[in-house]
């Protein structure tokens, strides 16, 4: 769904926010957000959340996902492959506000300025928020599950009919997070899930209970 309010007027931008642009729902600003970002050259991920007793979202943070530092990092200092630092404290977000009246969110807070250089074109496919997995590679990775090809040589297969890794649009690491995803999903149903649902229940009625799950080979 298009956002409201994008007609171009005063020579702005269509595809640029701005301060009081609506929106139907949350998901439909970060939409918005999240193409600004990509035609930019920069990554977006959701902030601080708002919300009423009936559970309404009363106001979101989307913000640069180099906003904040990182924390101090645990692992053995020693370490051969230290994590690159990503984050720069970068202050730019965007901030919408749920107005009961019009029953619409609308932009409260636009701030355009980064403090870093973006992206290039050329690689903002594989901008955090911007990776995904099409309909046609799902079905690829789940033939290969099925099939029992290993999640790296079905990655580099992939990699291989797309002309390189680099054009997939999405990562080995995505890859394993659809297919757990998955295997979660699949548990929510039938006797598994009956059991998974009384599990749940009995840690509610008591917080010292605890239980573990393991997936065989047949999920």
């Amino acid at each position: 769904m298009e956002p409201n309010n994008h007609e171009n007027d005063g020579g702005e931008c269509d595809w640029k926010p701005r301060v009081r642009m609506t929106f139907d729902t949350e998901q439909e600003a970060y939409n918005f957000y999240n193409a600004y970002g990509g035609r930019m050259g920069f990554s977006i991920r959701r902030g601080y959340v708002n919300k009423n007793k009936e559970a309404q979202i009363t106001s979101r943070l989307f913000v640069c996902n180099k906003e904040g530092f990182r924390g101090v990092d645990k692992r053995d200092p020693l370490t051969k492959n230290p994590r690159q630092e990503v984050r720069t404290g970068c202050q730019a977000r965007l901030i919408i506000k749920w107005d009961r009246n019009i029953h619409k969110f609308f932009v409260g807070e636009f701030v355009e300025q980064h403090n870093h250089i973006f992206v290039p074109t050329e690689c903002t496919h594989m901008l955090p928020s911007q990776r995904k997995i099409s309909a046609s590679q799902a079905t690829e990775i789940d033939l290969a599950e099925k099939s029992r090809i290993r999640l790296n040589a079905a990655f580099e297969l992939m990699g291989n009919e797309a002309g390189g890794r680099e054009s997939l649009g999405f990562t080995k690491v995505d890859q394993k997070n659809y297919l757990r995803m998955k295997r979660q999903n699949s548990l929510a149903y039938g006797e598994a899930g009956s059991i998974l649902q009384y599990f749940r229940e009995k840690t509610l009625e008591n917080p010292s209970f605890f239980y573990s799950v393991q997936l065989d080979s047949e999920e």
